[in-house]
């Protein structure tokens, strides 16, 4: 009786929504039910909403509290004392005899918003009792008064409650694995049941800006949400009325063309500009304007860009002026934001406004499986493709991503990374904009000096970087600069083990390692707080399939080819300009050699383009790279295969060092029983190594050097 009234009281007041209760009966007798902790209310709305009587693992602190102890009657309890190491052993006894049990995994309410610590007693329990595993996904109850996120949420009274329950798992941790090393595996497989359950019934099937007033309603339309160089920082409400004004002025000028070219830099304007197409569902395609002419074009040419949307002041501080008359002299028409401000009138801005009170009933949200940005690859192997991302891709990785680690509104983001570069628009855009988390953009990465001081400033607690940026931070930064930030992610190119000491020893920031590609949205991997292993990088984030592949002469590691919601609608091709080059049955090859260990860590052996068969033996470029960087870490080396008559390839360094010696290396090689076919056969010596806009190396650019200077 109290129960039937409850669920209806409480069903009146959040609204609650449950799914999967076929899964509940799915699951058989021996269950155990793992929930994420969120509020107090958690206990109270599992016992009210599933069908029978579970039993509740209950922390015997928790269970004598005053206003628990009605509910108690709701189901059956289990008292959980910590201190008595032999309580777990009478749980598992209690399962064993076909019980369903309920048990918060985090053994406490979060008070990040994200997962916790994830204890190794519940996976000893469903491994030992051999229960099946239901996990149970909660969400909304963050936000009311019960939940210990104050400060880090809006809190509501009374927000809508979804209670998911997902489909049931069985462990299948290896016999072999026995002890302290079986506790760790199941605290580890049971982490890995829930982020993925926390990414599969995650909200990733619907638009970006359909996303972007939900955060608004989440955070409230007056929380500031991004920040420039200028330091005039944008409200949700901002933003979005700002979107329907821009957009609905763009909408006039691009007509019904499929991309639209976007050539800003990380500026406020950028990003008005790119949720204005949105709001009208037309598609930005993120041109890379320090790539060169010729990429430029042949990148507009791929996506038939007819129209380019920039602004005269960048474009004149930037100097893109050859830029602009290459596309003029192409016949793309060029769209400068001031030109296009002066045709907005009173009546256009008091409509925005009035638009962006009540979005829902002016917003016609596109098909979640439909483009909603065109990225271009960085041409570091070739010509430029276009990689065609769907709202479903992003909004898949940035749950992806969200279920690893503790981002929260509490947050400062500091993105330097090009919005033009996939790992600049998710990680260090979309994913922070669209929850609540305040983003400060800066136009350059390379202002090595000024980047460390803003991110002072602004006590930014998240960075995003490559391997070359990170490293000229650290030569200029004082000490103290990086002394609010929580985490950084690296990614894009291999981090060098000096630039994570130096980051370790100079600013006490651990660098956490990732890996994936702008096919893939960008993330397919990365460490975390949670999961880190120095020299890899990381775990695969949720909902990612692999195919390892064999490749001929590689005895390290296989090529990686990978599937999941994230991996690219498809390619636009210079044979084909405009339309979508589907991945064959939704599989991405990375064309990455690759090592996963017995604990998912992924270490990158090399790319299988960056093999050279020298005297009939593979030889890794990457590896080479990486032990000169061991051997001479204050340089910047790149290694390039050229043809060569007698060995079939021979390799060329090009190096920032001028004092470097191929005698000097090869005695390196020696004493750390390297294959001297790994030693270059010929040095360049340079300044400065070409790069991209991204940061990586241009091996393009080197390879036409070393073979303009050895053809």
């Amino acid at each position: 009786m109290l129960k039937n009234f409850l669920k209806i009281i409480l069903t009146k007041l959040y609204k609650i929504e449950i799914s999967g209760l076929e899964n509940y009966q799915k699951a058989g007798k021996r269950v155990l039910i793992i929930a994420n902790h969120l509020s107090f209310l958690d206990a109270v709305l599992l016992a009210v909403f599933l069908p029978d009587k579970p039993l509740f693992a209950i922390n015997t602190i928790i269970a004598k509290k005053w206003w628990i102890k009605p509910f108690l009657s709701l189901a059956q309890t289990f008292a959980l004392d910590p201190t008595n190491p032999m309580i777990v052993k009478k749980l598992i006894n209690e399962v064993k005899q076909d019980k369903k049990c309920v048990i918060f995994p985090e053994g406490r309410i979060t008070v990040t918003g994200s997962l916790m610590k994830i204890y190794e007693g519940p996976g000893m329990i469903a491994d030992k009792s051999d229960a099946t595993i239901l996990p149970i996904r909660l969400d909304g109850a963050q936000y009311t008064p019960f939940s210990r996120l104050k400060g880090r949420v809006k809190i509501r009274f009374l927000p809508k409650i979804t209670i998911s329950i997902l489909q049931p798992q069985k462990f299948d941790i290896d016999q072999n694995i026995t002890g302290r090393l079986r506790r760790a595996a199941n605290a580890d497989k049971l982490y890995d049941i829930m982020t993925e359950m926390l990414f599969a019934s995650s909200d990733y099937k619907k638009t970006l800006f359909s996303s972007l007033l939900d955060a608004s309603k989440v955070h409230g339309l007056n929380h500031q949400i991004i920040v420039d160089i200028n330091k005039k920082p944008l409200t949700y409400f901002q933003l979005i009325a700002r979107s329907f004004i821009l957009g609905k002025a763009l909408q006039h000028q691009v007509k019904n063309d499929e991309y639209i070219g976007l050539m800003l830099p990380n500026m406020n304007s950028a990003i008005i500009s790119f949720f204005a197409l949105h709001a009208f569902n037309l598609v930005p395609a993120m041109l890379n304007f320090s790539t060169g002419g010729a990429n430029f074009i042949a990148a507009c040419q791929v996506a038939k860009i007819k129209n380019i949307i920039t602004s005269k002041q960048f474009v004149e501080k930037a100097k893109l002026e050859k830029l602009i008359d290459l596309a003029l002299n192409n016949k793309i028409k060029v769209i400068y934001l001031e030109d296009t401000a002066l045709k907005i009138n009173i009546f256009d801005k008091i409509s925005g406004f009035f638009k962006a009170v009540f979005p829902s009933k002016f917003y016609q949200a596109n098909n979640y499986s439909e483009p909603c940005v065109v990225l271009f690859t960085s041409g570091s192997e070739g010509v430029p493709k276009g990689v065609v991302l769907s709202h479903k891709n992003i909004q898949s990785n940035r749950f992806q991503l969200a279920s690893r680690v503790d981002f929260s509104s509490r947050d400062t983001v500091f993105n330097a990374l090009p919005i033009f570069h996939s790992f600049g628009l998710t990680g260090g855009t979309l994913l922070p904009i669209l929850a609540g988390i305040k983003t400060f953009f800066y136009p350059s990465p390379l202002h090595y000096r000024i980047v460390p001081e803003l991110v002072y400033d602004t006590n930014s607690t998240i960075m995003f970087g490559t391997n070359t940026f990170l490293a000229n931070y650290a030569r200029f930064a004082h000490p103290y600069d990086f002394y609010s930030i929580r985490y950084v992610f690296a990614g894009a190119e291999k981090l060098d083990e000096e630039t994570r000491k130096i980051w370790s020893e100079k600013f006490g920031v651990r660098i956490f390692e990732g890996y994936g590609a702008t096919e893939t949205s960008p993330a397919l991997s990365t460490n975390t707080p949670m999961h880190n292993k120095a020299g890899t990088v990381g775990r695969l984030v949720p909902g990612i399939k692999t195919d390892l592949q064999k490749i001929d002469g590689i005895d390290e590691g296989k090529k990686l080819l990978v599937k999941g919601p994230n991996i690219m609608k498809g390619y636009l091709l210079a044979d084909n300009p405009g339309v979508i080059k589907e991945p064959k049955d939704g599989w991405y090859d990375t064309g990455d050699i690759v090592d996963i260990d017995d604990k998912g860590y992924i270490t990158i052996k090399g790319r299988a383009k960056r093999f050279a068969k020298i005297a009939g033996e593979m030889i890794s470029l990457t590896a080479t790279e990486i032990n000169l960087s061991k051997l001479d870490p204050a340089f910047a080396h790149a290694v390039i295969a050229i043809p060569d008559a007698r060995k079939g390839e021979q390799l060329v360094l090009i190096t920032t060092n001028q004092k470097l010696t191929r005698s000097h290396i090869l005695n390196y090689f020696k004493e750390n029983q390297i294959s001297e076919l790994s030693v270059p056969k010929d040095i360049i010596f340079v300044e400065k190594l070409p790069l991209l806009g991204t940061g990586k190396i241009d091996y393009v650019a080197a390879g036409s050097l070393a073979t303009k200077l050895f053809n």
